[in-house]
């Protein structure tokens, strides 16, 4: 997997929950591809899933993911190509979701204020670092320790698991 990421930013307010995120009428199917056509549908940015361009990346404020704790939300943002999601904060269980189906997730609250919607930033989750590339900004980030990297790595925690399991 690849650990350093760059394309355009999207901004997001404070408590995007997950009925925004994917909004609840569309888990009749859990086809992620489905998924992904409908991401952000209900949030700021209705247009979020017909514009945004694989690689653009999320950016929020607090409480990212808050609400129900499917796992749709952070599969749609996956698989629509969004490599990685900065936020001030994130909910717990949407924090471990996103982990759990290989989606780099980082809590940067003094990055996230001086990002603005459609600046080009890097986000690089092996050396913790965040790179404003718009303004010529670097923000430290807590780095993710090794064994979440190889989770992340593998694409999850079931791949994860499959791969730490051919080894027995």
């Amino acid at each position: 997997m690849e650990t350093r990421f760059r394309g355009r930013a999207w901004k997001f307010s404070d408590n995007v929950d997950t009925d925004q995120i994917i909004p609840a009428r569309y888990l009749n199917t859990s086809d992620p591809y489905e998924l992904a056509k409908h991401v952000m549908e209900d949030s700021e940015h209705p247009e979020f899933a017909k514009e945004h361009k694989k690689g653009d990346i999320i950016v929020a404020g607090r409480n990212f993911g808050s609400g129900s704790s499917r796992e749709h939300a952070p599969i749609a943002i996956k698989y629509s190509g969004v490599p990685v999601v900065v936020a001030k904060s994130f909910a717990r269980i949407f924090f471990r979701n996103a982990i759990n189906i290989g989606l780099p997730i980082v809590e940067a609250p003094q990055a996230v204020d001086e990002i603005e919607d459609g600046d080009l930033i890097e986000v690089d989750i092996k050396e913790g670092k965040i790179r404003n590339l718009s303004k010529g900004k670097e923000f430290e980030v807590v780095k993710f320790p090794e064994e979440v990297l190889k989770i992340l790595s593998a694409g999850g925690l079931m791949e994860y698991a499959k791969e730490r399991l051919k080894g027995l």
